[in-house]
């Protein structure tokens, strides 16, 4: 977790948490647990045991549901 900000476009904290090989801020962690406990108890367990890669991949379909101009309320104005 070396980044130097959250992977997410246009948010400019600092990163918290891995989400696969990259790293979000505390608000889009949040919503990243948030969204995959809407996809089922099941995805918990099936992210618990994937490899880095897989979890990419999991990271990227959960950024595409989010809105490019949403920004956490901590993060300096872009």
């Amino acid at each position: 977790m070396h980044d130097i900000n959250c992977f997410v476009p246009n948010c400019q904290s600092r990163p918290y948490a891995p989400a696969g090989t990259q790293s979000v801020c505390k608000d889009h962690f949040i919503n990243f647990l948030t969204w995959r406990r809407r996809r089922g108890p099941q995805m918990f367990l099936k992210y618990a045991a994937m490899t880095m890669q897989d979890r990419d991949a999991i990271a990227a379909e959960w950024q595409k549901t989010i809105r490019v101009d949403e920004a956490p309320s901590n993060s300096p104005k872009v």
